[in-house]
């Protein structure tokens, strides 16, 4: 059996070790925070799922050839422990959603550039309390390398269900935007401005990620799945999202939350890649300035409501179409 690890003992990495335990994989965690739960396998990250004894935790990284690396790392910490670590697994699937903000590339492009093994992106609508107590999910496992069904079968289980896609590119760029529209659901939500207000971001964010995606090389199709617009719909109307969370402090309602929110680093990252591709993206922009404190919530709500009357293109994502 394939062994599988773990690297980021974050919620989500820890609830996909629970996940991929429950059906029998030998399953390895490796976190900097390990030693905080070692003895009561109790991680804080991961309230109420204790991590079972069948799993190795570990502070340390160490991977064969034969081995399945499941890269649950933040995004804007991805590069730094790849070369801090230079791991030689069977393949390394990254489990992260965003684009780092110093380079611009998504992570399967950072896994690219700095291993020599491949790369695959495991996304799609989830919360990581639901993958842990074996709540029906459906994700999607995206490579360009021949190993895509091999990867679908060792990663899915009873309850965690892999659809596989060949356009890694579309399926990370959809995990990254649907984060930013995310924020931007919840500054609408947090203001007051209501559910209707929410549908009409959703549904422009919606065009947005999709003129973005395909300026980028990304198939169409992709957005329209499990890791474009079944990820907008669930980050963009749950409190769980941490995104959308960070959009109601924004907004005006509640705490931010305390952990990564890779949506505020994203929406910063996108907006250079949108101007540098002549790609029209109003809402991350929106987002892009209230994060950076450069618009207050009043002029961000002035900006996209005084944009130049037009028609609706749903599906204006052709590269000659940005608007």
């Amino acid at each position: 059996m394939t062994k599988i690890t773990v690297a980021g003992a974050g919620a989500f990495g820890s609830a996909l070790a629970v996940a991929l335990d429950m059906a029998g994989r030998e399953v390895t965690l490796v976190g900097r925070n390990i030693d905080t739960f070692q003895t009561s396998r109790d991680n804080p990250r991961l309230k109420g799922v204790p991590i079972p004894d069948s799993i190795t935790l570990t502070s340390e990284l160490n991977v064969t050839q034969d081995d399945l690396l499941l890269l649950a790392v933040p995004m804007q910490a991805m590069s730094g422990y790849l070369e801090d670590t230079k791991p030689k697994p069977k393949a390394a699937i990254a489990c992260s959603k965003g684009v780092d903000l110093a380079t611009g590339r998504g992570p399967t492009a950072i896994i690219n550039d700095l291993l020599d093994v491949p790369s695959a992106i495991l996304t799609g609508p989830s919360f990581a309390a639901d993958i842990a107590r074996g709540l029906p999910t459906a994700l999607v496992i995206a490579t360009e390398s021949d190993l895509g069904e091999e990867l679908q079968e060792a990663l899915s289980t009873d309850t965690l269900r892999l659809y596989l896609s060949h356009d890694p590119i579309g399926a990370e760029l959809g995990g990254a935007l649907k984060n930013v529209i995310a924020i931007a659901c919840g500054i609408c939500i947090g203001a007051g401005l209501g559910e209707s207000a929410r549908a009409a971001l959703m549904t422009r964010g919606m065009a947005e990620m999709l003129r973005m995606a395909v300026a980028m090389g990304a198939k169409p199709e992709t957005l329209a799945g499990l890791a474009g617009f079944g990820d907008l719909a669930l980050t963009c109307t749950s409190e769980q999202s941490r995104n959308f969370k960070f959009g109601l402090s924004l907004g005006g309602k509640g705490p931010a939350p305390t952990a990564t929110t890779e949506g505020r680093h994203t929406a910063r990252a996108i907006v250079k890649l949108a101007e540098a591709k002549g790609v029209d993206m109003p809402i991350a922009k929106m987002v892009a300035g209230v994060v950076e404190e450069k618009l207050t919530l009043e002029q961000a709500v002035s900006m996209l409501l005084s944009r130049p009357l037009t028609k609706e293109w749903p599906y204006a994502y052709r590269a000659d179409l940005h608007r």
